[in-house]
């Protein structure tokens, strides 16, 4: 069955919520390291995004790609950056990653098509 990969986002931030209720202070702590990593310095946030999307694939977690695509998208990647990230991490993971790119590639594509969708009714 094909994965909705922006619903899957909206559950997973709904049910992420349960955990940071239930572990504030772990939590706040983990959203500060994620902050800090994703701040433009000598990379810029959409470079690091796509790494996160890489290693996303590498280790083969569904709700990572969620994540990573939906963000790498937002900050402006392109069809052809994402392509290029899942080369990277197929080249260093081998075949599982390929199958796993395949879910970030869709993951990307949904988001994409997403977003065009605001912009178009925005402009409307």
């Amino acid at each position: 069955m094909p994965t909705n990969w922006p619903e899957m986002t909206k559950e997973l931030s709904a049910q992420l919520r349960n955990v940071r209720a239930g572990a504030p202070e772990v939590m706040k702590a983990f959203s500060a390291v994620a902050q800090a990593a994703v701040a433009p310095k000598a990379l810029d946030t959409r470079t690091k995004e796509l790494i996160a999307l890489a290693i996303s694939v590498a280790i083969r977690c569904d709700d990572c790609i969620a994540f990573h695509a939906k963000a790498a998208v937002d900050h402006g990647a392109s069809r052809d950056e994402v392509l290029e990230t899942l080369a990277m991490a197929i080249y260093m993971g081998a075949g599982p990653s390929v199958m796993y790119a395949s879910h970030a590639l869709e993951a990307a594509t949904q988001f994409e098509a997403e977003r065009e969708r605001k912009k178009a009714a925005q402009s409307q």
